[in-house]
């Protein structure tokens, strides 16, 4: 098969973005030349992955419960195989860190459960999901469609290999790898105990449930304010109990408005694009390392606001007609 090129590259692009450039964290931030030219390792990083958990979903079958189980192991090995952050209390030099990993650290197993809760849920909407969800919408024709030629699928299995090498290396080189063998072996269990729940679960046929679905700029709005809620709760004892819950309650009640049957292709756009700007909107408050100033700062803030927000628009625009069909 041909590979679709437009969607693809487009996916390739906007995970890194939605995943890293959205924060506005990064020494990076405002500096244009540094983040198109970052692009080169973060593509890879974060964008093949989306392409290949997308790939893997529509060639086998697999719905969205699928995707983001896949999504979640991706999210493991990211965070606590490559780059190593979820076991350190210190990472680069980033100045509120211990404020996140020190309250829930398990001296024992030396995780953060703050991290490990935000980390690997982050990469779940942001890095994979909401990426999806969003190119997706917007190339409605090939929504179902695999993306990927065999060259061109190996090719991005080879760049995805060669960023993790790179990102394991720069953690070893500066020393903020510090997983031990036990903790290697152990996220590794469970990067794999989640694809194989991803095959089991994403392959079960969906039951149509009775109700009524909720608008889709409800479910905006509803996307939008668990967001908020997951990044501005302190990450306390009482306050990752709460992410969790919160988390959980999120994932009960998705599970059933996407098994009534009106649920469509706008409702998915409505969680993903609520999310995107919850998260660019909250980057307004993040304070960036490095030298960045407030000017690059809110600029580089107003502008990936403005992304997202764009992309929203163009994408509810291609499915508002197949919608109004549906509903007809």
């Amino acid at each position: 098969m041909r590979t679709a090129w437009l969607p693809a590259l487009g996916l390739f692009i906007l995970s890194p973005v939605c995943a890293e450039y959205l924060w506005g964290y990064d020494d990076s931030t405002g500096h244009p030349g540094s983040l198109i030219g970052n692009l080169i390792v973060f593509s890879p990083l974060y964008g093949a992955p989306a392409l290949l958990i997308r790939e893997v979903a529509r060639r086998r079958g697999l719905g969205w419960p699928g995707i983001l189980l896949l999504a979640a192991a991706f999210g493991v090995v990211q965070a606590a195989i490559v780059d190593q952050s979820m076991w350190s209390t210190g990472y680069r030099d980033i100045p509120y860190w211990e404020d996140m990993s020190v309250p829930t650290y398990l001296a024992p197993i030396g995780l953060s459960l703050y991290l490990a809760l935000s980390f690997v849920g982050g990469h779940v909407i942001l890095s994979i999901g909401s990426p999806i969800a969003l190119v997706e919408t917007l190339t409605p024709h090939r929504r179902r469609e695999q993306w990927l030629g065999p060259i061109v699928l190996w090719a991005v299995v080879f760049l995805y290999a060669a960023a993790c090498v790179l990102a394991l290396k720069d953690s070893y080189d500066t020393g903020e790898a510090s997983a031990t063998w036990g903790q290697l072996v152990g996220s590794s269990v469970a990067a794999v105990g989640l694809v194989v729940a991803a095959f089991v679960v994403g392959r079960r046929p969906a039951l149509i449930l009775p109700g009524v679905v909720p608008d889709p700029l409800l479910v905006w709005a509803a996307a939008f304010v668990a967001m908020i809620g997951w990044v501005a709760i302190p990450p306390t004892r009482i306050g990752t109990a709460l992410v969790a819950l919160l988390a959980l309650g999120a994932v009960v009640v998705v599970r059933r408005w996407s098994h009534r049957g009106d649920w469509g292709q706008l409702h998915v756009l409505a969680l993903a694009s609520g999310a995107v700007v919850a998260a660019g909107c909250f980057a307004f408050v993040t304070t960036p390392i490095g030298a960045v100033s407030d000017g690059e700062k809110y600029g580089h803030n107003v502008a990936l606001l403005a992304l997202m927000l764009a992309l929203s628009a163009w994408a509810a625009r291609r499915a508002l007609p197949r919608y109004g069909r549906v509903r007809a």
